[in-house]
């Protein structure tokens, strides 16, 4: 009796820890899912929902600034992300930045280079502004930290709406003129002022179609900007020690037998210069005996 009761309060010990175990991942697996849902809802907004039924027209913008455990890794997914939701990359600026670097002698042909850096990325983006908040959605796995996120929806209905009622009116007054000069016009001077106020309105007809394709296409397409960096990282790499000339010079010893060397042969270029005089010592010598024996007679 005794050893069945002892194995009944292990076995009741037992199942109680598994209980607190479960109950532990159960936890923790709502922790997670609740933080990636915040996070999915601090990214996203209802900015970047297209309203069904709505004759509305919103010109989206994002600016977004987080950390990441990978700067390059998750600009490459960021990228696959866009291209995958029928938008594209209009610029990208991956690089490093050297905040601190040093060099240790660790023996007479080694040394230990030490650099600490930081990666950072800007990337701009364009994206259909039905995809928007689908692609801002995908990056949230990417997510370290947010820094800040910056969403507007600029409503320019009314806008695209006077663009088409200008174009109308120019080109209204535009086939006036045209026919006027047609019908009316007997002068030269009038018609050559009439066909630069036609160009004019042509021009400016230009301009206005222009600045409406220009609005539909924001429209049409959000543009994001992202800036990407992570903790800064310290890299150390072994490098060949490359020594200075003074390392290579030699001992006293050896220096003062090269200079006895270096004199010996300066008195030998002296010795053989002077060989080289000798006919000039001769020219000399039968001078001075001519001299002494006949012309100091």
């Amino acid at each position: 009796m005794k050893h069945l009761s002892k194995l009944g309060l292990a076995l009741l010990l037992l199942g109680f820890a598994y209980a607190c175990k479960q109950a532990d991942y159960a936890t923790d697996e709502a922790n997670a899912n609740m933080e990636s849902a915040d996070s999915t809802s601090v990214i996203s907004s209802n900015a970047a929902v297209e309203p069904k039924n709505s004759n509305r027209k919103f010109v989206r913008t994002a600016d977004i600034k987080f950390k990441v455990k990978d700067v390059a890794k998750s600009t490459y997914a960021i990228e696959n992300s866009i291209a995958k939701h029928g938008g594209f990359v209009t610029f990208t600026d991956l690089k490093s930045n050297i905040n601190q670097k040093s060099e240790t002698k660790i023996s007479q042909d080694s040394i230990l280079e030490t650099i600490q850096y930081t990666v950072d990325n800007t990337i701009t983006f364009r994206v259909p502004n039905t995809q928007l908040d689908t692609v801002l959605k995908s990056m949230v796995k990417e997510i370290n930290f947010l820094d800040s996120r910056l969403i507007k929806a600029d409503d320019v209905s009314l806008q695209l709406l006077s663009n088409k009622l200008a174009q109308k009116r120019i080109k209204n007054s535009k086939e006036r003129l045209e026919k006027g000069i047609d019908t009316k016009g007997k002068k030269l001077n009038d018609i050559t002022s009439a066909e630069d106020k036609a160009f004019d309105k042509a021009t400016e007809s230009d301009a206005t179609i222009l600045n409406n394709l220009s609005l539909e296409d924001q429209v049409n397409f959000s543009t994001v900007t992202l800036y990407l960096y992570q903790r800064e990282t310290t890299k150390q790499e072994v490098i060949a020690n490359e020594k200075s000339v003074n390392e290579y010079r030699p001992n006293i010893g050896l220096q003062i037998w090269d200079s006895l060397k270096t004199g010996w042969f300066i008195l030998e270029g002296i010795i053989a210069f002077v060989v080289q005089l000798w006919s000039v010592f001769l020219i000399g010598i039968v001078g001075f005996l001519v001299y002494k024996k006949f012309l100091k007679k």
